[in-house]
């Protein structure tokens, strides 16, 4: 029964993919489940694979579903995409979050419709036996010395701060830093690539590099501000993406064509993931 119906999937997901590189004019990749060290390897063969055939496009298009993974392994990914690509856009056609989030950023574009999300970029570091988001236990460490300065940190809140690993709590803030570092970078080099000429405020004027630097900073600090946020699972919609983060998002929820081409692909997909009950997945016109 497996092997029919992967038979069967591998047919139908075949015809939906083509529909969606022709829509796009470009080569379009599926990539579902966490993003961990474990995946490097595989993502670039995975990628050469399909660079391996006579179609030589220079735009790659990412489909992305995850619950985020290291910023680390996303730094290599991006590496890996722009090797071989000159643009590279994405579709969260569900929600990308933490290092999905900061995956995107690296992007030419990035295409949402009302129900998709991105998250806070609280980088995930692995504790020896589990993955973390980091900045959840930075505020709170920050907040007991705050309080030790105010003497008005309890004895239980003293035992937990004394029994903090030092070194485990450098390496949260070094996976802090370079996210910020990633996303700041990105966003100049590949986002705010083409934003020549402002458009709220001196409509018209040249946007400069330092501006964009500037807006780049600010995006980090509200993607990572988790006062703001409050949950490493938050979901960010696409109007707060715009209202909020001023980030320019190509909505396609009424573009009823292209929504239902990409449905169909992305919801037979992940219903075929979820009942194989496969962890990873990634899906291109060369890979099964």
């Amino acid at each position: 029964m497996g092997i029919k119906l992967d038979i069967a999937m591998r047919g139908i997901l075949s015809s939906s993919l083509k529909k969606l590189e022709e829509h796009l004019k470009s080569d379009v990749i599926f990539y579902y489940g966490p993003i961990e060290p474990t995946i490097e390897k595989p993502f670039r063969d995975f990628i050469e694979n399909l660079k391996s055939d006579d179609m030589d496009n220079s735009k790659l298009t990412i489909v992305l579903n995850t619950p985020g993974g290291s910023a680390e392994t996303v730094e290599k990914m991006v590496a890996i995409t722009r090797y071989h690509y000159d643009q590279v856009d994405f579709i969260v056609p569900d929600s990308a979050m933490s290092a999905g989030t900061i995956f995107c950023m690296s992007g030419d574009k990035i295409w949402m419709e009302y129900s998709s999300s991105l998250g806070p970029i609280d980088p995930q570091v692995f504790n020896g036996k589990n993955w973390v988001p980091a900045l959840g236990y930075l505020d709170k460490v920050d907040e007991f010395i705050e309080k030790s300065k105010n003497n008005k940190l309890t004895q239980a809140e003293f035992l937990m701060l004394k029994d903090q690993d030092l070194a485990m709590l450098k390496s949260y803030e070094s996976a802090r830093d370079l996210t910020v570092s990633l996303l700041q970078e990105w966003l100049v080099k590949y986002k705010f690539k083409n934003w020549s000429s402002h458009k709220t405020h001196d409509i018209g004027a040249p946007v400069t590099e330092g501006e964009r630097k500037e807006r780049a900073k600010e995006v980090a600090r509200v993607l990572g501000d988790n006062k703001m946020w409050h949950s490493h699972g938050r979901s960010i919609s696409l109007q707060t993406l715009k209202d909020i983060l001023k980030l320019e998002i190509e909505d396609y929820s009424n573009n009823k064509e292209f929504k239902n081409i990409l449905r169909d692909y992305n919801d037979t997909i992940c219903d075929y993931i979820i009942k194989t009950d496969r962890p990873i997945f990634m899906h291109s016109r060369n890979h099964f």
